[in-house]
């Protein structure tokens, strides 16, 4: 079967999570949809299309299909709170923060899932090493120290991909203080703005993001 490298690239910019996460969910099921034609008429195959999405939501808390409500801590601002069906426990998106959904056919890269994750953490790891930030893998996010500056979440369908992974990029780390982030005790978190002590550039972020996604990868956006 011909494997596609190429990726469809939209940047959301600001977008709410609810809407995200249905627009992830009608991308998926194009991928299936085209699965499921090419077991059926394997002689007129159709090319299986790859997205990537990234975005900067609104304050939202999301909890994962294994997640405890009791890593809620506090919720005084009335943030909206979704279970979700991603993997992992409960975490926080807001301004200032770089989310990227990968919705991947991940044959079409010659991938296995757990290759995938360990992929999408390199990518963040290369990433901030452009701010001279020294990160490494571990319990699946990006860590800098034994604070979190990523986290990843994912979930699988038919080897389809989607969620993916937070950078805290200029986020305002307050709001990680109504959770235990990820159901981790004891552990803090951090943002490329807290390390380097001042405001960094999203574009350039963004920039960074994109081109070693193409070179891990081996992708090509489009």
């Amino acid at each position: 079967m011909y494997k596609n490298q190429k990726v469809f690239f939209e940047n959301l910019k600001k977008k709410k999570f609810k809407g995200t996460w249905k627009y992830q969910k009608k991308l998926l099921n194009i991928i299936i949809n085209i699965l499921f034609y090419n077991r059926y008429f394997q002689k007129q195959l159709k090319i299986i299309p790859n997205y990537l999405l990234i975005v900067e939501h609104s304050n939202v808390y999301t909890l994962g299909r294994r997640g405890f409500s009791k890593n809620l801590l506090f919720n005084k601002n009335k943030i909206p709170i979704y279970k979700i069906d991603r993997g992992g426990d409960i975490t926080y998106h807001g301004p200032g923060q770089l989310v990227c959904y990968p919705i991947i056919y991940i044959k079409n890269l010659s991938l296995e899932i757990k290759k995938y994750l360990r992929l999408l953490e390199e990518v963040i790891i290369q990433l901030i090493f452009n701010f001279l930030i020294k990160g490494y893998s571990k319990l699946t996010g990006v860590w800098v120290k034994n604070r979190k500056i990523c986290a990843i979440g994912i979930k699988i369908s038919r080897l389809v991909t989607m969620h993916g992974l937070a950078l805290n990029v200029n986020t305002n780390l307050h709001y990680y203080n109504n959770i235990i982030p990820c159901g981790i005790k004891n552990k803090g978190v951090t943002s490329i703005k807290k390390e380097k002590k001042k405001i960094v550039s999203m574009y350039k972020v963004i920039f960074f993001l994109k081109k070693k996604l193409n070179y891990i990868f081996n992708i090509k956006f489009i």
